[in-house]
This record gives C-alpha cells, structure tokens and sequence, in this order.
C-alpha cells in the first residue's frame, strides 16, 4: 500500500503572471522589460528574475520508499523588470543578461542538490531547505556579480564576470533541465 502526495511548490509566481523561462538560444531584449521604470533610482534597469520548482512525490506507508519527481526553471518577470530608455545600451542590457543567466546558474545547481539528496517522508520540508539554500547564495553572488562589475560600468570587471558565468553554466551542464522535464 502507498499513500500519494501531490504537492507543486512554484515560488515567486503570482497567478497569471507573464514569465520568460531561461533559455541558452533566446537573450533578453529590452522589450522584454515591461515595468514601469523608477526615476528616483540610482539604477538604470532593473532584472527580477528567480528560480521557481515544483515536485510531487509518492511514499509507501510500510517502508522508507520514496518517489518524486521535480521540475526546476530559471524566471525573468516582465512585468517587475524595467530599464530607462534614455540612459542604457547594450552593455547595459548585457550586464542584465546575465543577472538572469546566474538565476539559471543555481537553478543547475538546485538540481544537482536534489538529484544528490537521499529524500525521506519530509520532502517537502527537505526540498524547501535546499530552496532557501540556494536562494541565500543566488542574492550573494547577484549582489557580489553588481559590486564586481560596478553595474556594468567596469568594462573589465563585467568580462571577468562573463567568463566566470560562461565557465559555470558549462561546470553544470548536466544540471540544464531536470531530469523529468519533458523540453
């Protein structure tokens, strides 16, 4: 006998909000960012991108058997993405690129964490952690990757970043899609 949970987690969606999945053959575009802009900023765009999951799972009542499938994407938010029109360029819309490409980044990464985790009978609890991980060191890294390349105005540091992104997407090659994803 086993007992079915269905649960389907997708954070940082609201019903009916337009998103953009990551791609590697589609780039961001500046008619992508459809927020209204905020000229008291000191930024001039703004990327809302984030990793958004969901799973179900299956476990047996007389054993520790548990069975799961998960599906892992990397999100840009139209809606909560914005940019000056009179102040950016294509550096600019480069430098938001790849906000959104480390958002797939550690959308690899969350898969290769819960391909590597032993689940029990609190998946759901377990899953949410490794989430909340993630989450920590996706803000870290965007924060770090702004200050690194001064929001794209540190031409070098902006390619140091570039390459260092280019390497890591391609560490986690494995990780591009969860394994039940069906695209």
């Amino acid at each position: 006998m086993y007992r079915i949970i269905g649960i389907l987690c997708f954070f940082l969606l609201v019903q009916n909000e337009e998103t953009i999945t990551w791609s590697q053959h589609d780039k961001l575009q500046w008619g992508n960012f459809e927020g209204d802009p905020d000229y008291s900023s000191d930024v001039v765009a703004i990327t809302a991108s984030g990793i958004t999951y969901g799973f179900s799972s299956k476990t047996y009542s007389n054993s520790d058997k548990i069975e799961y499938t998960t599906k892992v994407m990397a999100q840009f938010y139209p809606e909560k993405s914005w940019y000056l029109k009179e102040r950016v360029n294509d550096t600019v819309l480069g430098h938001e690129q790849l906000h959104f490409d480390i958002s797939e980044l550690f959308a690899r990464k969350f898969r290769k964490r819960i391909q590597e985790t032993k689940f029990t009978k609190n998946i759901q609890q377990e899953i949410g952690q490794i989430y909340d991980q993630i989450n920590e060191e996706l803000r870290d890294m965007q924060n770090a990757y702004d200050a690194g390349s001064d929001y794209s105005r540190d031409y070098e540091g902006q390619v140091k970043w570039q390459k260092l992104i280019a390497r890591e997407l391609k560490k986690y090659d494995n990780y591009k899609r969860s394994p039940s994803d069906n695209d």
